[in-house]
Order: C-alpha cells, then structure tokens, then sequence
C-alpha cells in the first residue's frame, strides 16, 4: 500500500491491461477480462494535514463529510459538522444515512449562514446526499444528473434504508461522481456488502448511457459501508484504542481485507486511518457501547475515492482525513476528509 498525499494514475508494469477493462458510464471497472491474480486493493494515503490556501496547485478544493444519523437530528451538531470547518473549500459535499424525516437540507442551508447554496441533492428515504458551493458557484455547473438504487431495507421512522444515491456533475469543467450509501448491518454479513457494493456500481448511472460523455476524473464514495473489525474480541479492541493503538486494528478491518482480495474498490485511495473507530457509540456519549451487546468498536464510516485511470495531468491531493469527535447525538461519529483536485492543462506549445 503506498503512502503518498498526492496521486496520479497511470499503467504500472502491463499488470493492469487497461484494453481488455471495460467500463460503465460510471467509471467502475467491470470484471470481465482482466486479470484476476493482481488486485490492487485500496490504496492508502497519508494526508498532508495543510490547510488548503486556494494556491494556484489546486483547480478544485472539496470538503467531504459522512454521517449515519441514527435517526435523530441535532441542528447543534449539524452546525458543528458544517460550520465548524474553515470554509476553504469550493464544494462541500455531504452524505447522511439513517436520516430522520426533518427538512435536513433547510437545516444545513441555516447552519451555513447563507454562505453557500445548494447545487443538487438526491435522496432516497433515508440516505441524502448535498453539494454546497458558495454564492454564485452555480455559475460553474455544467452538469447535474441524480440516480439511486435500492439494494433492500426499509425508510420510514426507524431510518434504516439499505442501497445508494448519487449525484454526477461537472464542476468548472471537471466531471465527478459523488456516491452516498448505506450497506448491510451486522459483522457476518460480508458477502452481502461486497454484492451489494456491486450492485451499485452496476447499476448506478447505467440508464440511458451516452456514448460520448466524458468519464468522471474522480469518483468518490462516503457513507455507512459497515464493514466491521473482526477476529479480536471488543474487550481486547478497546484495551488497544484506549491506548492510541487502534492504528494497528486496520489488518483486522473487512474493508480492507476484501479489497486486497479484489472483491470490492479496486484501485480506490482511501486516507491513512489515524482517528478511532467511528461505531457504535452510547449515544450523548463518546463512550463505545455498553448495552448488552457490547459491540466490537468498528471504521464503518469511510469516505474513498478514485481517479481516472491513465491520466496523467490530473493529481488528487488529501489534506486531510478524520472523524469528528465532539458531535455526540448519533451512535456514529461524523468523518471528513478534504481533496484538493488538479488538472495541468496542456502546454499549447
């Protein structure tokens, strides 16, 4: 796994033969003829932690939050998540999952103060997905398609949802994707993550396919994929976070052990895990569970992203990935991450 804060993509030793890949109009790689013995995994990268300064190395600067919400709103913690950031960004984007039935984007638009607007929104019962940009950003929109897809669960009061939404748009002139989504519950049900992952990937944005449309530059997924720490009981992973050592918790992560079997997120970035567990806390609480499951403390929450492969004038920098601590009305805690985007426009020469 590297550990580089900027990345650009390009063949590596004819170990991907990117001929034989074939692509929706999503960008996710389809199985079929490649092969099936090198998996690359997920990519890790370690976040540079610089406050982006709108310097001439960044086209494009992109705040990404996920946040499963229990089924309750807090408009205190709502503020926190929104408005505790910097602003330094041109897109703020922002999934929820187990989203009660409140006006969330009225609520998010108040706790932005006015400064931003709403570009786009999809929803689907109970996963939301929102792009802010500041006043005026709408200038810059070329582009705006939503598309959702259920893979099974129910909405309603208790919230719990189950499939994907997204939101496809170009952005001063930078095609992206932007998936929220909520995955199966419950350490035992890999095999249903992984096919339900699939399933989105195949079927998102796959109506009416135009030929001729440019493929998104970036890619990125956030959400409650609930994929769980396993093979160590919760007494043990609480002894090691308690400690500062949840870092070496990660060989124990579903997530990433399925992507180095190559059964989900091939060639995706996801930054380097530093921060705690983001489930399943006593709610009001930064206390993990005790109820009488007692839960293993686990990284369901993950933002992760991927660029277009062999482009080698587009760099996708991370300042910075990390959960949000201080909001307390979820069993979940927040995650952020920030992605600054690059693209070196041809020397006309």
């Amino acid at each position: 796994m590297g550990n580089s804060s900027s990345m650009k993509h390009s063949s590596e030793g004819g170990r991907l033969k990117h001929s034989k890949r074939k692509h929706n109009q999503l960008g996710v790689t389809c199985s079929a003829g490649y092969d099936h013995d090198y998996h690359e995994g997920i990519k890790s990268v370690r976040a540079d932690n610089h406050v982006c300064d709108f310097s001439p190395y960044s086209d494009l600067c992109i705040c990404v939050v996920t946040w499963n919400m229990n089924g309750q709103v807090s408009y205190q913690d709502l503020e926190e998540m929104v408005a505790g950031n910097n602003r330094k960004f041109d897109l703020l984007v922002i999934g929820l999952q187990e989203v009660p039935r409140k006006n969330i984007s009225r609520l998010l638009q108040t706790a932005l103060l006015d400064s931003h607007i709403l570009l786009g929104k999809a929803t689907m019962q109970s996963i939301h997905l929102y792009i802010f940009g500041p006043k005026g950003s709408d200038f810059f929109l070329r582009e705006m398609k939503i598309d959702k897809v259920s893979v099974g669960g129910c909405g309603g009061l208790i919230g719990r949802k189950k499939g994907a939404v997204g939101i496809r748009i170009n952005y001063k002139g930078i095609p992206m994707v932007f998936i929220s989504c909520h995955l199966s519950a419950h350490a035992h049900n890999v095999g249903k993550r992984n096919s339900e992952y699939k399933s989105v990937s195949e079927s998102l944005f796959s109506k009416n396919l135009n030929p001729y449309a440019s493929p998104p530059k970036i890619i990125v997924w956030l959400g409650d994929l609930n994929y769980r720490i396993q093979g160590i009981e919760t007494h043990s992973v609480r002894k090691l976070i308690n400690k500062d050592l949840h870092g070496l918790l990660t060989s124990n992560d579903q997530l990433l052990q399925e992507a180095e079997r190559g059964e989900i997120f091939e060639g995706y970035h996801e930054g380097t895990i530093t921060f705690k567990p983001t489930y399943k806390y006593d709610v009001g609480s930064s206390n993990y569970d005790t109820s009488y499951k007692v839960r293993v403390p686990s990284w369901t929450d993950r933002i992760l992203f991927k660029t277009e492969e062999g482009i080698d004038e587009f760099h996708a920098t991370l300042h910075s990935y990390e959960s949000m601590d201080e909001i307390h009305s979820s069993d979940h805690k927040p995650v952020k991450a920030h992605i600054c985007l690059k693209l070196n426009k041809p020397d006309p020469s």
